[in-house]
């Protein structure tokens, strides 16, 4: 009998960008059965500059995506691969909302919101934190310190969220949430490592890291 391809193919490694990815393939393989497998890249060779894989995505990064069961549909970067899987593999919106209502659509728009806010400003902030904090080739203490505090101001606003929510959006974990948790959970890397300051921030963190699907994802690359 021949092999059974598996619907969704995942390029990726052991980074937070590249969990947000195989945590939410994670949830949907629990919540729904949706197969996936994937090929963690090596950095090392610089596999990500292939050609072969800037054909998948031209900016040579992690994560993408190959979407096999709707003709190889190629899809690069967290928050569109993100979207695209919840769109059309979450059947019943247990990870995000719909439009059907003034409410959902609301809602819809706050996920959004959070999403883009992550993108743009924390996984950012904190990636460059630990670049100057514990790759660069020396020590520049202005860089570090102008990373680590943005960062800090940014814990400050899911804070200023998460002190009265149980999540980011509609009292539900969704896309928003795992897209934030996985650079949130890694303040330890970057040299941040009390949350005695953002005890919203702690709670919720700790609640996404006992869901079984997070630990199977982080499990992946």
């Amino acid at each position: 009998m021949a092999a059974t391809t598996k619907p969704i193919m995942l390029y990726t490694a052991g980074t937070p960008n590249g969990r947000k990815v195989s945590v939410f393939l994670e949830e949907l393989k629990a919540a729904y059965g949706l197969e996936y497998e994937f090929k963690k890249l090596d950095f090392s060779k610089n596999e990500q500059k292939e050609e072969w894989f800037l054909k998948i995505n031209p900016n040579g990064r992690i994560p993408a995506i190959v979407d096999r069961a709707r003709g190889d549909v190629p899809v690069f970067e967290t928050g569109p691969i993100l979207l695209y899987l919840q769109r059309l593999y979450d059947a019943e919106g247990r990870f995000g909302f719909g439009q059907k209502g003034a409410a959902e659509g609301e809602e819809a728009s706050e996920v959004l919101q959070w999403m883009f806010w992550a993108n743009a400003g924390l996984g950012p902030m904190m990636g460059q934190a630990g670049h100057f904090k514990n790759a660069a080739p020396e020590k520049i203490e202005y860089a570090i310190n102008r990373y680590v505090e943005e960062t800090k101001r940014l814990l400050g606003v899911l804070e200023i969220r998460l002190k009265d929510h149980e999540y980011l959006v509609g009292g539900k974990y969704t896309i928003a949430d795992l897209n934030a948790y996985t650079w949130a959970s890694a303040h330890k890397f970057i040299g941040v490592e009390s949350l005695d300051a953002f005890p919203g921030v702690k709670r919720w963190l700790d609640a996404i890291a006992a869901r079984d699907a997070v630990k199977a994802g982080y499990a992946v690359p």
